[in-house]
């Protein structure tokens, strides 16, 4: 084609100015559901501690005890290998990173528990708790060190079901308005739990309560998230058929951070025997699977369950609990879960081995497969872009979590991380 001959259309750019026009309410409500990632650290899991059992030195001791079980049931990188089904090398590779871990960050993600942990104590009991909660996390968070204060901290409340509604919100206020007492803002790890939420509506109660709050103390509105324990059948299926659960994320106005699923919770609502109540029930699958397509997209995080089996006792009833253990983290980091809860001490060894080995297993050719794509360089697989975000995603969690080490992403990709939170899709990158 001749470049200086005219180009003939039909429709004109009027038909695009149209269509804008017409299109512009669903550009701006996808850009309101459908932000995309936050493009901030996920941690790998979340420990659940009682209020009243809670100290300053939780966390150390927390790792200290991890550490401890290490040293007793396996104290080599073959002996893990040999504990949980790793392969040799691949156990070589994870075994001194998991020990560094538990020294430097044994805890990612604590959650102070006025719940289920805690149970309906004296109000004057449960206020004091509250109370000395904050101070601690208030302390903690002023001077922060990864071995004693985890990246992500905060309390679960009470539900709102009318029994403890009240109850709830009063440990809420108390325990917000006493972080702001001892500091000049909230700490930016802080993080809040809604457990047992039935309807959407009481997720709306609760971002407003928030929204009152932020008014009260002339805090930038919309600033406290929260998230939402998914524990109950009519979270997941609403009376009418409707996937309730993606209701509850649009309910929290802009609020919600994140769905968990609580295990023991929905498996005994759906009449689930205990003996099977389990992350891998295929209720469990169902009901993750929903909360999955409802949270795509709108940078609302989603946290598997826990096991309650412990390893504790002597080292063949470790040793069995250790591999369900590794082998349900591994499976639910397959099917995009990349965060779960830990119940006991010991469960850390095995979270981080089973984390650690998810992300080193193939990251060498998950690393040259990115760099062709961004060279265009071809490769015997075709990747798309699509597929690109989720490359770059997989190595900036293994980094995210020290699995991998942005040195040795970047030496075999020859990207650093910028660009891989370019590729990753993460907001404002």
């Amino acid at each position: 084609m001749d470049p200086r001959e005219p180009v003939r259309s039909t429709l004109g750019t009027h038909a695009a100015k149209e269509v804008a026009d017409l299109l512009a309410p669903v550009d701006a409500e996808l850009a309101r559901r459908y932000p995309g990632d936050p493009g901030t650290r996920q941690p790998v899991h979340t420990v659940y501690v009682p209020a009243d059992v809670f100290g300053a030195g939780t966390v150390r001791t927390w790792g200290d005890e991890a550490l401890a079980a290490l040293d007793a049931h396996a104290p080599d990188a073959a002996s893990l290998a040999a504990a949980v089904g790793l392969a040799p090398a691949l156990a070589a590779e994870v075994y001194p990173r998991v020990r560094a871990k538990l020294r430097a960050e044994p805890v990612e993600d604590l959650r102070i528990d006025f719940e289920d942990g805690y149970g309906v104590r004296p109000d004057a009991e449960e206020d004091a708790d509250a109370l000395r909660a904050a101070h601690l996390v208030a302390a903690a968070c002023a001077a922060p060190d990864p071995a004693r204060v985890p990246a992500r901290i905060g309390i679960r409340i009470k539900c709102m079901e009318a029994a403890v509604r009240e109850r709830g919100i009063r440990t809420l206020d108390l325990f917000l308005t006493a972080l702001l007492d001892a500091a000049p803002r909230l700490p930016a790890r802080l993080v809040l739990t809604l457990p047992k939420v039935t309807y959407a509506p009481q997720v709306t109660a609760m971002a407003r309560l928030l929204g009152a709050f932020e008014e009260a103390w002339g805090l930038a509105p919309g600033g406290i998230g929260f998230e939402i324990q998914i524990e109950t059948a009519q979270a997941v299926l609403g009376p009418d058929g409707a996937a309730t659960v993606a209701r509850m994320i649009d309910a929290g106005q802009g609020r919600v951070t994140a769905l968990h699923y609580g295990t023991f919770d929905y498996s005994a609502a759906l009449g689930v025997s205990a003996a099977h109540q389990s992350p891998d029930h295929p209720a469990a699958d169902h009901a993750k699977a929903v909360m999955q397509l409802a949270a795509a997209g709108t940078g609302v995080r989603l946290s598997d369950g826990s096991t309650n089996v412990l390893p504790v006792g002597p080292a063949e009833q470790v040793h069995a609990a250790w591999r369900l253990h590794h082998r349900l983290v591994s499976r639910a980091l397959a099917r995009a879960y990349y965060q779960g809860w830990d119940m006991h001490p010991a469960h850390l060894p095995t979270r981080y081995a089973a984390v650690y080995a998810f992300y080193r297993a193939d990251w060498e050719r998950t690393a040259d497969r990115l760099a062709a794509y961004a060279a265009r360089a071809g490769g015997d697989v075709l990747d798309e872009p699509a597929t690109a975000r989720a490359l770059a995603g997989h190595l900036l969690r293994g980094a995210d979590c020290e699995a991998l080490g942005m040195d040795e992403i970047t030496a075999r990709s020859g990207l650093g991380r910028e660009r891989l939170e370019a590729f990753a899709g993460r907001r404002g990158a």
